[in-house]
């Protein structure tokens, strides 16, 4: 039976603590609020929990993902892949910098794109694949080397730095994957860079905030390459508002007429603690997500897997799949659901559904696995503020609303 009184059950606020809200004031009270020392400081923290050299701190993933495709010198003439079932950052960035975009469809039942189609989506003008971890589950990557190195005698770098790689670089969205691991290597680890996200409803957050890692084995110069993003998060400018400070170095250049997306001391300061959390905050999505497992799976309810023998995922969405529903079908599920206090969502709608693609001649029915996915496809709540109880309220709502 449902609780006789409605619980309200959001769909993904942050949790935060009076840690978090204390390291906040201190900042703003230091007089550098700001990119500054506790920038720095987390972006080295970062660096040290994935296990790279570098880090690099900025105010979105989206301005983590374009930086990328820019300081690659990847522009007009040239194409970038990415997965047609992602939300419009994945893509948009692409069309930012004037390459075009190519969408894959996924692959049957899966929310991974469909491989054998990236590998003949492969042209000679292919410059990047952006991966899209999904979820926080980590893409199958042996496939996706596998198949840039097929496609290595396509690739033509048109500077140093992609000649460095002298193929097709990978550089994943995971936005939704700080943490996750595969193999035992830690996301991050793993792609040739790797973006992440602390918008306000991923695992960790600094309200609005991203972060670009790279490998450690690319022959990359990390301090060139760090440099590199620092002048196009601050307009280009030779000096830092931090380094401008020391005595008598106010003179700076412009040495690119680049673009403002750095990350500030406040925003860094939250996430310094909830970095330090973060292992508490990934057990009890793990948790969690044991309880949907546990209560959905007897239903017949499909859902991504997160944890299994040699990968573990960040637990940012539970995704469902109810079988043998269509779209309004779902779409009168989540009504039913926010009427019983739960809030639910739907991820994702195929890019070529929305007007901005259809406008760019994307069309969904050349994506049919995508759109299978995405009828039946329901997101549950999951987050750290979740009860036991408010886990089996929804999970008893929702089969109420299913056995109506």
């Amino acid at each position: 039976m449902i609780d006789t009184e409605l619980r309200n059950i959001p769909f993904s606020p942050p949790d935060v603590t009076d840690a978090e809200i204390d390291e906040v004031i201190k900042a703003m009270k230091s007089g550098w609020i700001t990119t500054g020392p506790r920038t720095k400081e987390f972006e080295k923290r970062i660096a040290e929990y994935v296990g790279v050299n570098k880090a690099v701190c900025l105010n979105s993933a989206t301005a983590a993902m374009e930086l990328t495709l820019r300081i690659l010198g990847i522009g007009p003439g040239d194409e970038v892949i990415t997965s047609a079932y992602t939300y419009t950052a994945s893509a948009s960035i692409i069309d930012h910098v004037g390459a075009k975009i190519v969408l894959v469809d996924t692959a049957p039942d899966s929310f991974e794109m469909d491989y054998s189609k990236l590998a003949d989506a492969i042209t000679d003008k292919t410059k990047a694949i952006i991966p899209v971890d999904i979820a926080g589950k980590m893409c199958d990557y042996d496939a996706i080397f596998e198949i840039v190195e097929s496609k290595r005698d396509l690739f033509k770098a048109d500077n140093e730095l992609q000649l460095l790689f002298n193929r097709i670089v990978v550089m994943t969205d995971a936005a939704h994957a700080f943490g996750a691991e595969r193999k035992g290597m830690k996301c991050g680890q793993v792609a040739d860079f790797t973006c992440f996200s602390f918008h306000a409803v991923k695992n960790l957050t600094t309200a609005e905030g991203g972060a670009v890692v790279w490998r450690n084995d690319c022959g990359l110069d990390d301090d060139l390459l760090y440099k590199q993003f620092m002048l196009y998060s601050l307009h280009g400018q030779s000096k830092d508002a931090l380094a401008k400070t020391q005595r008598g170095a106010w003179e700076y250049d412009i040495v690119y007429p680049a673009y403002k997306c750095n990350m500030t001391d406040i925003m860094a300061g939250f996430g310094l603690i909830q970095l330090k959390r973060y292992e508490y905050l990934l057990e009890r999505r793990k948790e969690i997500i044991g309880m949907y497992d546990k209560a959905l799976l007897p239903l017949g309810i499909q859902r991504l897997q997160h944890y299994g023998e040699d990968f573990a995922s960040s637990g940012h969405l539970y995704l469902v799949r109810v079988p043998g529903i269509c779209e309004e079908e779902r779409n009168e599920i989540i009504v039913k659901m926010a009427e019983l206090g739960v809030a639910c969502n739907v991820h994702y709608k195929p890019l070529p559904m929305f007007t901005a693609y259809k406008n760019l001649g994307f069309d969904i029915n050349d994506y049919p696995n995508a759109y299978k996915q995405y009828v039946n496809e329901v997101t549950l709540p999951l987050h750290t503020l979740l009860s036991d109880e408010d886990v089996m309220y929804v999970v008893k709502s929702l089969r109420r609303i299913l056995q109506r």
